[in-house]
């Protein structure tokens, strides 16, 4: 028997749906529901050697196989300097630990030293990914946290902002919703999500406000949490990572997917493995910006009378 599980690379950033066989505690434990209310027979489909030689005797512990982003940042604000020297019940692998804190550093929330920055102390505030911490902070600055508030909780950027806006005008109907092919339940979750995320930012004294239709205000401020997860188009429908040459595709489920027409960048919220390197959550972005918003990974030289950008570490 077989478990499916997505494990974080720290190399790559990407989450990765992989096959590993079940651990010894998880064959005993499927075994014990044979027999939970009468008498049962438990099948393996696999021999006595491969459950005594190659099953883990218990499943690698969460902690060490996804991403720490959220743990350190946590740990920072409480405190603990040496993450590295941390006790964790289960310590996970080094490169995780130093990539999460890379990461927190390049969207700003430590300093050179490790320390957390002011904008760190504001993120620790939201129950979010970093990213989305960041994003919800800077929108304030540029005019649009009321929008970016509303593709924080569970969206597909500026589609699912549409979504959520037409949901609001028909009184957060649930008819609406069966017409439309939308899953009401996830509609309300996401609007208790903003609830709450609205909440924080009133405490945070981080002001409201709505851009209107200048949809490139949003898209510059989602390019801002995520400018290091870039990727430029290679060729047809096909886009390679602007950091790591990797090669990465849009997912069937984007709004971009099969649109007729292929931005030349893009950011996106994850890169998950299954068939192909899948882009989830897509959102087209000048090139331009990336150089702005990331001046640590990418830079913009003009050749000639034409203009051309360059993206390297």
């Amino acid at each position: 028997m077989r478990l499916s599980l997505y494990v974080y690379n720290p190399r790559i950033g990407m989450d990765a749906l992989q096959i590993y066989p079940i651990s010894q505690a998880n064959s005993n434990q499927r075994s014990g529901r044979a027999g939970r209310t009468g008498p049962g027979t438990c099948y393996r489909l696999y021999t006595e050697r491969q459950y005594k030689n190659e099953l883990l005797t218990t499943t690698v512990p969460e902690i060490q196989r996804t991403n720490l982003a959220n743990v350190v940042l946590l740990l920072k604000s409480l405190g603990v300097d040496d993450l590295l020297q941390f006790h964790f019940m289960d310590p996970p692998p080094q490169d995780n630990i130093l990539n999460s804190m890379f990461q927190l550093w390049v969207l700003g929330a430590l300093d050179n030293t490790g320390q957390l920055t002011d904008l760190g102390r504001q993120m620790v505030e939201f129950p979010l990914d970093p990213p989305l911490s960041k994003m919800l902070i800077v929108s304030a600055g540029l005019g649009c946290s009321a929008d970016v508030l509303i593709i924080v909780p569970e969206s597909d950027h500026l589609t699912l902002l549409h979504v959520y806006n037409q949901w609001r005008v028909n009184k957060y109907s649930s008819s609406w919703c069966t017409d439309h092919f939308i899953h009401a339940k996830a509609m309300r979750r996401v609007r208790e999500v903003h609830a709450q995320l609205k909440e924080i930012m009133e405490q945070q004294k981080i002001p409201i406000v709505s851009c209107g239709t200048e949809w490139d205000i949003i898209r510059k401020c989602i390019c801002s949490a995520y400018f290091h997860q870039a990727a430029r188009l290679k060729g047809l429908g096909e886009y390679v990572n602007c950091r790591t040459g990797m090669p990465c595709h849009l997912h069937p489920t984007s709004a971009l997917f099969g649109m007729g027409y292929t931005p030349d960048y893009v950011v996106y919220h994850e890169l998950v493995m299954t068939a192909k390197e899948y882009m989830q959550n897509v959102t087209a972005v000048d090139g331009q910006w990336l150089a702005e918003l990331g001046p640590m990974f990418y830079s913009v030289k003009v050749r000639f009378k034409f203009r051309f950008f360059f993206f390297q570490l």
